[in-house]
């Protein structure tokens, strides 16, 4: 995925042995946004997973998410559906509640370790 030339940010930095992605929302490849939050949590998870692909990375390699929620009625369903994408050692994580720039349910940032 790509920034759009209009958006003044980069989707990828690395600094310091460390890979910032900036948020990542559930948008599917024809723009649409799947009903649900456990659709919405994996596919932005699955986009996550690409990006760091790109990069040489995997979700193996995050070590802090960001997560965004519209609405906190979702929280244990989108913990439901984010376990299935992680393991020991979880990444850290913060989860708050808020207003998103679309009609999404949720956005999601991460940072992951580069190997040595």
């Amino acid at each position: 995925m790509s920034v759009p030339p209009s958006l003044p940010f980069s989707l990828v930095r690395r600094a310091a042995g460390l890979v910032f992605l900036s948020g990542e929302v559930p948008r599917a490849d024809d723009g649409t946004i799947p009903e649900g939050i456990t659709a919405q949590t994996d596919l932005t998870l699955q986009l996550i997973g690409e990006t760091l692909a790109e990069e040489g990375l995997s979700l193996k390699d995050v070590v802090s998410c960001t997560v965004y929620l519209a609405d906190r009625a979702d929280f244990a369903a989108f913990n439901d559906a984010y376990r299935k994408h992680f393991s020991d050692p979880l990444p850290v994580r913060t989860t708050v509640e808020a207003k998103l720039m679309l009609d999404a349910k949720l956005e999601i940032t991460v940072i992951a370790a580069e190997r040595k």
